[in-house]
This record gives structure tokens, sequence and C-alpha cells, in this order.
């Protein structure tokens, strides 16, 4: 097979990325994720490892394994807990499958808008979780949370305009409890699994239907296996950048503070990244074909409030946490 510029190229975007210096590193540590390769959270975070590498001469490698490489969300967050890589980014609602209070950020319509979330996440309550993933977990989370956004549907069959609009729908979600309840209590027919196997699904019509924020929707292509985007923010989430504690216990701590420095910048720019695509990937995603609609949420609201949505998940997390998340977010349930 003859090898051209097209094939180097993207053999080596998928390839793991690896800076490299004169001599070995002294610690050369796995870095594993689920993002694309053109979606900020990839490019950010490459450029975090660059800088590591820069800033510690070399001593701190970060080698970079994206777009599902090593396995789905779930099982690099297995990997990492079990120390066969040394990082992953969990979502908020990916590590509730094993420390269901992190799901206590990404519950259905907790949030309004980003001037909720952002001084939720970087003050009492990213603290509060950070700690019990830290005492439960056995992985250390950086300080800043990076953006995935709020999540919107997509069906092949027709807007979402009203909770009526879900009974029975077939839709993908995460392998995470908090989504895979929110669609239950609204009557839908939720279907966990990984997000590699999203669009081989609803191009079959295994799922009709799932969700998942723009950006997203954009870089996977998604919109050619789905017609219709209904406007929903029903769920906000963003991504915990998790090391093991082992590993994370016997870096030095100037590597330490150079890792968490860098990864901490990068998520305030992979922010503003996600707040500046937003502005633009509804029109490209129009231009695609898919139809947009805004959803009426005050029925997907008093759906999940009259099916005991909020009551379930504030006996499951407690009420410690859910009284800071309120803080934040406003009254729920």
């Amino acid at each position: 097979m003859r090898m051209t510029r097209r094939r180097l190229l993207v053999g080596a975007l998928a390839a793991p990325l690896v800076t490299r210096y004169a001599r070995a590193a002294e610690y050369s540590w796995k870095f594993a994720h689920t993002s694309p390769l053109t979606f900020p959270f990839h490019i950010r975070l490459a450029e975090a490892a660059a800088q590591i590498g820069k800033e510690s001469n070399g001593r701190m490698e970060l080698q970079i394994f994206p777009d599902a490489q090593l396995g789905g969300d779930n099982d690099l967050l297995s990997q990492a807990r079990q120390g066969a890589i040394e990082f992953c980014q969990p979502t908020g609602q990916i590590l509730a499958s094993i420390l269901p209070v992190t799901a206590v950020s990404a519950l259905g319509f907790a949030w309004s808008d980003y001037s909720k979330v952002w001084p939720a996440m970087d003050g009492e309550l990213g603290a509060y979780i950070r700690s019990q993933i830290a005492a439960k977990a056995g992985l250390v989370a950086m300080d800043q949370m990076w953006d995935l956004g709020f999540r919107q549907i997509t069906t092949s069959t027709q807007p979402i305009k009203t909770a009526s609009d879900l009974v029975g729908l077939k839709i993908r979600v995460p392998v995470a409890p908090s989504l895979v309840t929110l669609f239950q209590t609204l009557k839908a027919a939720p279907l966990s699994m990984q997000f590699t196997e999203v669009y081989s699904a609803l191009q079959t019509h295994i799922a009709d239907a799932q969700e998942n924020p723009l950006t997203l929707i954009k870089v996977t292509k998604l919109y050619e296996v789905q017609k219709y985007c209904s406007l929903t923010n029903h769920v906000w989430d963003g991504h915990w950048m998790c090391c093991n504690a082992a590993a994370w216990k016997g870096l030095p701590d100037d590597l330490k503070a150079i890792v968490a420095r860098n990864l901490n910048e990068a998520a305030r720019h992979e922010r503003e990244d996600i707040a500046a695509n937003d502005k633009v990937v509804q029109a490209d995603l129009e231009k695609a074909g898919l139809v947009f609609n805004t959803a009426e949420t005050r029925s997907f609201r008093a759906g999940l409030k009259e099916g005991g949505f909020y009551k379930y998940w504030r006996d499951k997390l407690g009420d410690q946490p859910w009284e800071i998340l309120e803080k934040y977010a406003g009254k729920l349930g």
C-alpha cells in the first residue's frame, strides 16, 4: 500500500503524543482519554504535556493516548485506579459509577448557565467533590475542572419539544447512573453504552437518539446519522483530571507543582475554547443538515420532580453535598 502524505498525517495524529528530550524521562506517565483529536480537550492537553516536559527539563513526560485508543471512559477509569495508566479524564457522571456523590454537579436541570457553574466548581462544591474522590476512589483530582458543556438531545425520528416526546424513545446515554435515571424518570428507554459505540448504534437504529454537547456532536459527525437537535440544556458536566493516587504520592513535589499548574492553566484555556465554539457550532450544524428547535423544559422539570428524581438523588448523595449544590444552583425539586 502506498504511503501518502495524508496517511502519514493521520497516523501521526493517532499515535500517542510524546515530547522527546535528549535524556530519558525520570517519570514517563500515560494519560489516556476519549475525546477526539480535534476537540479542544485534546488540543489543550497536548499543549500542557509539552509545557510540562519543557518546564521539567525532560524529567516528566506525559504520553497522551487520545480518542479512546486504550478503551472507553469506564475502562480508563478502571485502568487509572489500578495503575495501568496514571491519568484519565472522567466526567462527574462517569465517576458516579464508582462514587455516586460525583454526580451532584451533573444532575438534571441543576444549572441555568455558566455564571453558576464555575463559581461552584472552582469553589466549595468542587472542593467537596475532590475530597471525596481522594478519600474513596484511589485517585487525586486536579483543582480545575475542564468543560464538557451543556447537553442537548438529537434524534432521527422527531424533534423533542416537551417531555412527552421522550416517552419510549431509545436514547443512548453514557454508562452513568444520573443520566440513566433522568431518562428513566421521564419514561424514555435509555441505552447505556461507551461513546465509541454511539455512531454505529445510531446508524443501525439500535438507538434513535443520543444526548451530548453541541461541540462533541459536531466533531464526531453525529449529524450524519441524526436529523433533529433539540436544545434542552438538561445537564452540564465537565472532566475531572484524575491521577492514580499512588503514582501521585510518589512524584517529587517540584514535579507535582509543574503538572498541576499546567493542567489547571490548560483547563481555563479549554473552557474559553468551549465557550467560543458554542457561539458558532449551532450554525455549522445547521449547515450540515441538523434541524434545531428549543424545547419547552418546564415539562421536563415537572416530570423529574413528580417522578421522584430529585428526592432519589438527595437521599443517595446525602444532605451535605446537596445543600452545597443548592447554595450555588438554587433550590431543586
